[in-house]
């Protein structure tokens, strides 16, 4: 068991990783906003952390204290970019929505390429690492998945979730009763920035560099891939998504790697993830258009396990 933990430490840490990008683009879409700007967010929380360990705090002076810190000021600054772009960009809805969202990624990526104090096009390298096997983020990845998902239930069954739905089905029928959608918009939308902030800060000690590729249009189809392939309608699809989907093209890699397949088709399993995410995105839309995980299925599987336990002697 040891060994499994230590060969594919990276891979299962790496899925938890995604599974909070998933429910960065998750919370948003609660409030009927198509947000593609976690990566984004994503890579300004990656560029804090690496900045703050590599040229404020020396190597041999970071500690958990100082990751816990970058997690502070990334979240708060991701917050607070998330309100004063959140503010003007939501007034949109659907497609242009998206498209704005894409833009401010492109243009955090052309910033991130330029300037000096992110490295340029090489990135920076070197970033600390608090832990000493990959394996080992668990202790701090683990619990704050756990602490997201038993908020986002909360939510979910509180006065706010109810809000979010509203807005989500008909924001003009929840205007109509007394419900300020910009102010519960720009909050939805500034949580989930603040997520993918945090979630940043961490993937860029444990990946130990980070560069401009982190914050791409690419990464915004995978994580909106998460969600959609996962279930849109409730907490658990994101997460189920972005596990699934980060262990996806692992799980290609050793289909390519099949002796006596193709080399054309051993080719398209080893480079075609984008493509494939884009056929899982139209076949979930088309034949699943609340994704794999519904609210519907959890109740059934609840039902189901409730009457097992209680069948019991």
């Amino acid at each position: 068991m040891l060994q499994f933990f230590d060969s594919y430490g990276f891979l299962i840490v790496s899925m938890f990783l995604g599974a909070l990008l998933g429910l960065s683009v998750y919370l948003p879409l609660m409030a009927g906003q198509l947000s593609l700007a976690s990566p984004g967010f994503y890579a300004i929380g990656g560029y804090i952390a690496a900045i703050i360990s590599t040229q404020v705090f020396p190597a041999e002076r970071f500690s958990i204290w100082v990751l816990l810190a970058e997690i502070g000021l990334a979240a708060i600054a991701c917050g607070i970019l998330a309100i004063f772009l959140g503010l003007p960009v939501l007034r949109l809805r659907g497609i242009y929505l998206a498209i704005s969202t894409i833009a401010f990624v492109e243009i955090l990526r052309v910033f991130a390429l330029n300037l000096e104090i992110t490295g340029g096009a090489v990135g920076i390298f070197g970033i600390p690492q608090p832990f000493k096997t990959q394996i080992a983020y668990l202790w701090i990845v683990l619990p704050l998945l756990c602490l997201c998902m038993a908020l986002l239930y909360r939510i979910e069954v509180t006065e706010l979730g109810r809000i979010w739905r509203g807005i989500r089905e008909d924001e003009l029928a929840a205007g109509t009763m007394g419900i300020n959608s910009t102010y519960y918009k720009v909050l939805a939308f500034s949580l989930g920035g603040m997520l993918a902030g945090i979630a940043g800060v961490i993937s860029a000690h444990f990946l130990n560099t980070w560069n401009a590729r982190q914050g791409t249009f690419d990464a915004s189809i995978i994580y909106l891939a998460f969600v959609l392939a996962g279930g849109s309608r409730t907490f658990v699809g994101p997460v189920v998504g972005g596990m699934i989907l980060t262990a996806l093209p692992e799980v290609l890699r050793a289909i390519a790697g099949i002796n006596g397949l193709p080399k054309w088709l051993s080719q398209f399993f080893q480079d075609g993830r984008l493509i494939i995410f884009g056929i899982l995105i139209v076949v979930t839309t088309i034949y699943f258009p609340k994704g794999l995980i519904t609210p519907e299925l959890l109740k059934t599987l609840g039902k189901s396990i409730r009457t097992r336990v209680l069948a019991k002697p």
